[in-house]
């Protein structure tokens, strides 16, 4: 599988996407970008698969309805994909969840280098790096491969959200998968279950974040309008 190492010219990572129109890179991002090997755009192709279409979508990370505020470089369009395997076993678990009137919402999958790395540079720009520290935001993450993803569960006939207890992105301990009663720890176990059945495993700090094992998986930083 061909590898390259990130350049400014192949990873030209930008803070600061309004309207379409990225501001300048910043340098920090560009040195932590020149550290990380990237596939080729081709192999990105290649391996990256869009989701079910009946699997609802709702990407935050296009838009400025997220922690940062504002749309993260590389999420031009408001598109989620995954490897190829990790895409097939998640149409698998919308299936498994539809025979009880449930299905899937996502809210991130594949994710570019470069705006994993804006995330960073925003933890430092706010001072928040204990979210580092923490494991909330990671430097290097499985999103970057296209085997990480963050959804809910809705009900199938209203759209509607199950209670997940907090809402997405909320970096609390309250968000800690285990720490939640009632009907919100019941909901939570039942998407748990129904990942774990076609393979994914939790994160146990994040109820919505989950991840799917491929052999010998690779970072991509394909911006989604190329895709």
């Amino acid at each position: 599988m061909p590898l390259r190492r990130a350049t400014a010219l192949f990873v030209p990572l930008l803070v600061g996407a309004v309207g379409g129109c990225e501001a300048q890179p910043d340098p920090a991002i560009q040195a932590n970008a020149a550290e990380q090997a990237v596939a080729d755009t081709s192999v990105a192709r290649a391996l990256l698969a869009e989701l079910d279409p009946e699997i609802r979508q709702e990407v935050r990370y296009s838009t400025p309805n997220n922690f940062t505020g504002e749309p993260l470089p590389g999420y031009g369009r408001g598109i989620a994909l995954l490897r190829r395997e990790a895409a097939e076993a998640l149409a698998r678990v919308h299936a498994r969840l539809a025979e009880q009137g449930l299905g899937l919402k996502v809210w991130d999958g594949y994710r570019p280098v470069r705006a994993t790395l804006a995330m960073v540079d925003w933890t430092e720009r706010v001072g928040r790096t204990d979210l580092l520290d923490d494991g909330y935001i990671a430097r290097r993450s499985r999103h970057n491969q296209g085997v990480a993803v963050d959804l809910t569960a809705v009900d199938l006939a209203t759209g509607a959200e199950l209670d997940m207890g907090t809402p997405y992105d909320s970096f609390t301990e309250e968000a800690h998968t285990a720490q939640a009663s009632g009907q919100v720890a019941v909901n939570r176990q039942l998407l748990v279950a129904a990942m774990a059945a076609e393979g994914f495993t939790n994160y146990v700090n994040e109820w919505w974040h989950f991840s799917f094992e491929v052999a010998d998986p690779v970072p991509f930083d394909l911006p989604l309008t190329e895709w």
